[in-house]
């Protein structure tokens, strides 16, 4: 361990196959990073990077060892997310990344996936004129323009310092050699050994005969390894063109998708304006529509500054009622404007300001709920997945980079494009059903996220990044579908408002509402059974969950600058990695 490094907590060594890596990287193994094991908290002066899987967080460390700033270390760790975190971690998906510089100013990259140009608003309506969620979810026709590389690639180009091709080889060694299952990821696998089984090509990449991967075993992608060196060697063009674009248009063809190769070269990432809040004296930078999450936690801030939310103490009923008050009107503020801004006029500045935000609280009653009635808004909302992916990194100087992506819905659409080895994402069922479609039980979908060609379907990811006087705070950011957004909120309630520490900010149980259903969703063990009985009586409906988030974080120790990692201990293979 090095000498600016420490773990938080006495954590025994973690076996991991890190030979591979650092022979791909040129590290002797001697200087190979020091990582935290099983969620535990991780201190470094001279950078760190927290992810999902612990092969993944050391190939980011690797190559902030190697003198790469932390744009650089988003990139490895992304890659290498793609080999070992198959969920979520993607080439074949997208998603925000979020990044503040050392001299307190920042911007964002916006690589969402795009509707194919055939796309329409009624494309989710079946022969019968009804709304079809089989053609919705999880059909080639779900499959929206991934994005991910080329937002990996814009923002190497811009901000990046090391050789692109160094940031690539870990993950094409990780796919090539493979690497060894965790026992949450075998797990994960087994669970959808019947689901996989209509989907050839994935079966194929993720069982052995037929038979699941145990824990321990070595998972060699050889098509991924191929593909990914195809990108280590040509960048963008690696995917979006030649053998890899050809791969993927045959899929979507013979399975009735509507990508095709003009789709794929006409997609490019963007850069934007992140949008940008105050929270009790603290800056808040977080990412622009066509996420939705930058824009509802800025708005559910400003309503809670005018409250004394530390003086009613934390997951209290009261705490709990105004947080879900502060919920219930930005998810429907989200319904109604939250869209593409490439397509939609999103009043962005508006519902982030804080006079918007006195009107707002102006209509939250103390000790009552309010109401949420689908009368509100015209129409129906897509549904957000459930299994994305979020990291962060700060590099020794300053740097620092907040990614979230997803291929929506845990392994996306379940496709594995043939030959190529990665799976695509589901995300087209982020955009609205079908025009006019109200339910009460959440489905949403107003005009401005409708599928339209080129259009990027809304998000709630929510990576962010705090800052104080100038100096950065924390990296935050969740996966979890819409509770996303409230994941994040309540983890910077927790740090100003409550002052936790970094661990049990992270590890604070949570809640979410999102306007419809109407229902407050408790984590398990948010709060007792005389609180949960006290905040019903003021009118809420509860329900209970096992889990809401992974966060996996970086905190600067104000007392001694120190970089602290948390991987949430909801994630059993989050792990912080740091040099």
């Amino acid at each position: 361990m090095g000498p600016h490094m420490k773990l938080r907590q006495p954590f025994p060594p973690m076996p991991l196959p890190a030979a591979l890596l650092l022979a791909a990287c040129n590290v002797p193994a001697a200087a190979a990073p020091e990582l935290s094991v099983f969620g535990g908290v991780l201190e470094s002066r001279d950078g760190m990077v927290v992810s999902a899987y612990p092969d993944a967080s050391r190939a980011g460390a690797e190559a902030l060892r190697a003198g790469g700033n932390a744009v650089d270390a988003a990139v490895a760790t992304g890659f290498a997310l793609a080999v070992t975190h198959p969920a979520a971690g993607n080439i074949g998906g997208g998603g925000f990344m979020v990044i503040r510089f050392p001299d307190g100013s920042s911007t964002v990259f916006d690589f969402r996936e795009k509707a194919p140009l055939k796309a329409h608003p009624e494309m989710f309506v079946d022969e019968n004129g009804e709304y079809s969620s089989r053609i919705h979810h999880r059909s080639h026709l779900a499959v929206g323009v991934p994005g991910t590389v080329a937002g990996f690639a814009l923002a190497h180009e811009k901000y990046g310092s090391a050789e692109w091709a160094g940031l690539v080889a870990p993950a094409v060694a990780l796919a090539r050699a493979g690497f060894e299952i965790s026992e949450r990821l075998a797990a994960s696998l087994a669970r959808r050994l019947d689901a996989f089984r209509d989907y050839p090509a994935t079966f194929a990449q993720f069982f052995r005969d037929g038979e699941p991967y145990r824990a321990g075993d070595t998972l060699v992608q050889a098509d991924l390894a191929a593909t990914l060196a195809r990108i280590r060697d040509r960048g963008h063009d690696g995917f979006y063109a030649g053998e890899t674009a050809r791969l993927l248009a045959a899929e979507m063809e013979r399975g009735g998708g509507w990508i095709t190769e003009e789709d794929l070269a006409r997609y490019r990432a963007v850069e934007r304006e992140p949008v940008r809040g105050t929270y009790r004296g603290y800056d808040v930078v977080s990412m622009a529509p066509p996420s939705s999450g930058g824009t509802a936690l800025v708005q559910m801030l400003n309503v809670l500054e005018g409250f004394d939310v530390a003086a009613m103490g934390a997951n209290s009923p009261s705490h709990a009622h105004h947080l879900v008050e502060a919920m219930r009107r930005a998810f429907r503020d989200r319904a109604l404007f939250l869209a593409d801004p490439d397509f939609a006029d999103v009043p962005v500045e508006r519902l982030t300001s804080k006079a918007y935000a006195d009107e707002i609280r102006g209509t939250i009653r103390a000790e009552a709920a309010g109401v949420s009635r689908p009368a509100d808004v015209a129409g129906r909302p897509g549904r957000d997945g459930t299994e994305t992916t979020h990291y962060s990194v700060v590099d020794a100087g300053g740097m620092a980079v907040s990614v979230t992506y997803t291929l929506e819905g845990g392994y996306g659409s379940y496709v594995t494009v043939p030959g190529a080895g990665f799976l695509l994402n589901n995300e087209m069922g982020d955009f609205n059903a079908r025009p006019g479609l109200t339910s009460e039980r959440g489905l949403i979908g107003t005009e401005p996220n409708l599928a339209r060609p080129g259009q990027r379907m809304l998000s709630s990811m929510t990576p962010t990044i705090l800052a104080r006087d100038g100096e950065l705070v924390a990296v935050v950011g969740s996966p979890g579908g819409r509770t996303i957004i409230n994941t994040v909120l309540q983890i910077v309630v927790n740090v100003v408002d409550f002052r936790m520490s970094p661990a049990d900010a992270v590890a604070s149980k949570r809640l979410h509402h999102q306007w419809l259903p109407d229902v407050a969703r408790l984590e398990d063990g948010y709060m007792s059974e005389t609180d949960a009985a006290a905040l019903a009586a003021m009118g809420h409906e509860i329900a209970w969950s096992t889990r809401q988030g992974i966060a996996h974080c970086i905190f600067v120790d104000a007392g001694t600058g120190a970089l602290v990692g948390v991987p949430d201990p909801r994630d059993g293979d989050g792990t912080a990695a740091g040099h």
